[in-house]
This record gives C-alpha cells, sequence and structure tokens, in this order.
C-alpha cells in the first residue's frame, strides 16, 4: 500500500487531540483577544544538525538558516498514566507561512535506543523527565522539539465536569482492572455521557481483564483517544460553555506546564483559529505495534514510511531528512 493510502486512511480514522491543540490554544486565543496580548515565539538556537550532513552547526545564524521560515515544532504529552510515565506523546508541526498544523502521534510502546531494559518512549518521562522525552525524540526522528506542553490528565476530568460531561460513541465494551494503580474501567459500548473519572478510564483503556480489546492496543487507544478528545473539543467550544473561560483558563493554570509563555500560547492559538480546522492533520507514525527486540514487544517504527512522514508532516529544515539522520533501531 502507497504511503499516500496510508496517510489518508490514517487521518480519516484519526481525529486526534484536537482538544490540546484546540481547548488550551484556542481558549488562549479567547483570552488574547480581551486582554490583547499577544507574542511570536521565537525559535530556540542550540545545536543542531542539518539533515543528511551529519555535521553539528554551533552559531545562532547556522543553526536556524536551514529551517522554514514561521515552522515551529511543540511537543504535546498527557502524564499520569499509573507508572511515572507518559500515556499520551505527539508531535505538532505549525506552520504558520502556509497556514497548516500537523499532529503525529508517537505510540507510547514506541522502542527507542535507551539504556535501561524497557526500551518503550514513554518510560524515557520518569527517567528524566521532559527533557528526557524531548531527546528521545530529537535523537529517533532527527528533528529538534522547540517548545513542549505537558497536561496532567488529571485536567481534563475537570474540564470534563466542568462543561457537564461529554456525549461519546464507546467503541467496545470495557472491562478492566488494575488494584495497583486503583484503576477500574466498567464501560459499555454505545454512545452516552461520560462524566470525567468515566472518560479517563476510556481513553486510557487498552485491553480487558482477559486479554480482549482493540487487538492493537497502543493504536487502538490511540484511535479511541483522539475521537473522545475531538467530542470534548467540539462540546467545550459551545456558545453556551463561553461564560466559563474564566473555569477553563484556571484548569489550564493548574494542570498545564509548558516552556511557552503566555503570550506565545496565546500568539499559537490565534494562528489555529485563524488557520481553521480544516488546517489541522493528523496522522501516526508508521510501524509495527507486534514488533520484537530483544525479547520484548514494542512498536517498531518504519524507517522508510517515518521519514515520509517526519518530512510530510513535522520536519522544521527546508531540506528533507533521510534515514540516515534518525536513530530509529529494531526494523
Amino acid at each position: 500500500m502507497s504511503h499516500k493510502k496510508v496517510k489518508k486512511r490514517r487521518r480519516a480514522r484519526h481525529r486526534v487531540i484536537t482538544a490540546l491543540v484546540v481547548i488550551l490554544f484556542a481558549i488562549a486565543a479567547l483570552a488574547g483577544v480581551y486582554y490583547c496580548f499577544f507574542s511570536k515565539p521565537t525559535v530556540p538556537v542550540t545545536d543542531t544538525k542539518t539533515p543528511s550532513s551529519g555535521q553539528t552547526q554551533t552559531t545562532d545564524e547556522e543553526s536556524v538558516s536551514g529551517r522554514k521560515e514561521d515552522f515551529y515544532t511543540v511537543l504535546l504529552c498527557g502524564t499520569d498514566d499509573g507508572n511515572g510515565g507518559t500515556d499520551t506523546i505527539m508531535l505538532m508541526g505549525v506552520d504558520v507561512k502556509n497556514g497548516d498544523i500537523n499532529v503525529v502521534s508517537v505510540p507510547r510502546d514506541t522502542l527507542v535506543d535507551v539504556s535501561w531494559n524497557t526500551k518503550k518512549i514513554n518510560s524515557t518521562y520518569n527517567n528524566g523527565g521532559i527533557d528526557k522525552l524531548e531527546s528521545e525524540l530529537e535523537e529517533t526522528l532527527g528533528i529538534p522539539v522547540d517548545y513542549y506542553v505537558k497536561v496532567d490528565l488529571k485536567g481534563f476530568v475537570k474540564l470534563v465536569d466542568k462543561i457537564g460531561g461529554v456525549y461519546f460513541d464507546v467503541p467496545i465494551n470495557m472491562d478492566y482492572d488494575d488494584p495497583t494503580q486503583d484503576l477500574h474501567i466498567h464501560v459499555n459500548k454505545g454512545y452516552q455521557k461520560l462524566d470525567g473519572d468515566t472518560a479517563i478510564g476510556v481513553v486510557r483503556f487498552r485491553h480487558n481483564n482477559d486479554g480482549t480489546g482493540y487487538g492493537t492496543e497502543d493504536v487502538g487507544r490511540i484511535e479511541t483517544q483522539h475521537a473522545f478528545l475531538a467530542a470534548v473539543a467540539e462540546q467545550t467550544l459551545k456558545v453556551s460553555n463561553l461564560s466559563k473561560i474564566g473555569s477553563f483558563a484556571q484548569i489550564f493554570s493548574d494542570y498545564v506546564d509548558s516552556d511557552l509563555s503566555v503570550g506565545n500560547m496565546i500568539w499559537f492559538g490565534k494562528q489555529a483559529v485563524n488557520m481553521g480546522s480544516d488546517n489541522i492533520h493528523f496522522s501516526t507514525l508508521p510501524g509495527d505495534p507486534n514488533g520484537k527486540y530483544m525479547g520484548r514487544y514494542y512498536y517498531i517504527l518504519d524507517p522508510a514510511e517515518t521519514v515520509t512522514m517526519v518530512n510530510e508532516t513535522i520536519n522544521p529544515y527546508k531540506a528533507d531528512l533521510t534515514v540516515d539522520d534518525t536513530h530509529i533501531i529494531g526494523s
């Protein structure tokens, strides 16, 4: 199957985390309209590699000269998976000049080259925090991460409850218990109204107690997260909820951490609103969800397809990356 066909199929399936893009940025934009407080972010200057050159650049001028104009990469992640890791990991490419936003999901079981035994991308957070997660994504995919937005998933519980619940079509019966995390998910398939606690169970669900479920745990869960968070965004931004902007802002303040300033957030929100939802595109890094490496199961990226997707979506460089610019193992 061609990459374009795969990409089209995934786009149809993945109504990605519009809540993080729309709720965080659009609400910020609404606040910005009120306070008239906008601040365009700069591209952080760090040592980088020009694609395919392998040569480290160190001067300010050199490190940004090879980049596209007004193109930013932002790591979006949700924390509190019960094990100190990250349940949701995405990289967002904001192409202001061309009016596009691309959000690429990174399955949490993605294999990465780390020193500890469980070599999953989501383990990097509890072995080094956001800095380690950023550096492993940069090393694996060959692109810089300019900024991050980290959301405590408890904030979504508060948000869902604040808007009075979310109507959502739960895709499968969910029956799972993990006493060690005090996690109990018991939700029937079908269209229903979810409160915050039930909703967080739905987006965290991977498989039932008897092992049944999505079939491809991580990929299936990502699809449900995308669909649910799109529903949250749609229902949050109803006119009837505009009076709750102050409460939303408080939830944002309590549960969101970022190295973007408030002014930067508002600026990004303004761009997202101007671009419109039709120009926000979603995908998941291509790979094998049942790959095996050193006796353990991982989501193993397909090097060629991954590079193609990165170039089409989140590569901030003018030159295309090659497989040699990445560090994808296990394939």
